[in-house]
């Protein structure tokens, strides 16, 4: 089969695409003929080993070899244990628990990390959902507690997370700022941001707003300029960012919590197929939407994590291995 592939670390021009050994799915997985693929940051940052943390899986080259978390596709295979999936099914889920491996023509993930495709979505809108809404939803609902009325500010507002994370915020009756570049402005009110930041001309810890929660995906503020952001009984969740932010949030964001009412801390992301099942509902209620800015053929993969690295995705960015393919109807 064939996959992108990356044998050192580097920039987006390292992968190349090659043949490599079809997986076999294990008792308890399925063997996915993928069709899409969207793409995180968290590929960006196992791309380049940058952050530095991310060499404690491979120190001088990578130990997943194969990029790509979030897919979509038809079942092919079946391990003898899988009963919640048969051959021919289409489904979509996270592969990340299990070392990526998206990026390919075949992808082997454990059944319980799946989903269907709901009927009438595209393979293409199905990748681009698992790990940016859970992650948005995990955030505002779980850790940040959110409730109507709410001042909530989104620091990159305008990514994959970020765009769901407007939505669903404005879902729950908050009053929503985004933070992003210049580029995103319109495209953050557009979908539901009551207010815009443009982060090079103004900086959210320095304003007059105060906010009753602030989630954000990329840290890069000292925790005691974004504890100064906060209301009175405001909550700060970190999701990623910097290295030195990240550090100091988990080495002081406890103690902070203790010294007031104000909460720091940040988000472990579970996979979570209850919560995915939970957004898909929102997406077919209308409530929310997937927003994909772009959607490159297998054969521009380089382009496509070029394209996200330049931090001018609004929304998702997709990998499309099989635009013609027709869409299976799940019964």
């Amino acid at each position: 089969m064939k996959a992108a592939v990356y044998t050192k670390y580097g920039p987006p021009e390292v992968l190349r695409l090659k043949e490599v050994p079809k997986p076999v799915p294990k008792e308890n997985e399925v063997l996915i003929n993928v069709h899409a693929v969207s793409l995180n940051s968290s590929d960006l940052e196992f791309l380049t080993a940058k952050p530095a943390y991310i060499r404690m899986f491979g120190p001088f080259k990578p130990k997943y070899k194969i990029l790509g978390s979030d897919i979509a596709g038809v079942v092919e295979a079946i391990g003898s244990k899988v009963t919640r999936f048969s051959t021919g099914e289409a489904v979509f889920g996270d592969s990340f628990a299990n070392g990526l491996g998206g990026l390919a023509e075949y992808v082997t993930i454990p059944e319980s990390a799946l989903i269907p495709v709901p009927n009438g979505m595209t393979f293409e809108e199905a990748s681009a959902i698992p790990q940016a809404s859970t992650v948005a939803l995990q955030g505002l609902r779980d850790k940040g507690q959110i409730k109507s009325g709410d001042q909530v500010l989104i620091n990159g507002a305008g990514g994959g997370s970020g765009s769901f994370a407007i939505q669903i915020a404005k879902m729950y009756g908050a009053q929503v700022t985004g933070v992003d570049n210049a580029g995103k402005l319109d495209f953050m009110r557009s979908i539901g941001a009551d207010h815009a930041i443009d982060y090079r001309e103004e900086d959210f810890t320095k304003n007059k707003g105060r906010y009753d929660l602030i989630l954000d995906f990329v840290a890069h503020h000292s925790i005691f300029d974004c504890r100064r952001a906060l209301s009175k009984y405001g909550n700060y969740i970190l999701v990623g960012g910097s290295v030195p932010s990240i550090l100091q949030t988990l080495a002081l964001g406890s103690l902070l919590s203790q010294l007031g009412n104000k909460k720091m801390g940040m988000l472990l992301h579970r996979q979570n197929n209850k919560d995915l099942r939970f957004v898909v509902e929102l997406i077919e209620a209308g409530k929310i939407n997937v927003i994909i800015d772009k959607t490159y053929p297998f054969e521009q993969t380089t382009e496509a994590l070029q394209y996200l690295m330049e931090g001018k995705v609004k929304g998702k960015v997709v990998v499309s291995l099989k635009n013609e393919a027709p869409i299976p109807k799940n019964e």
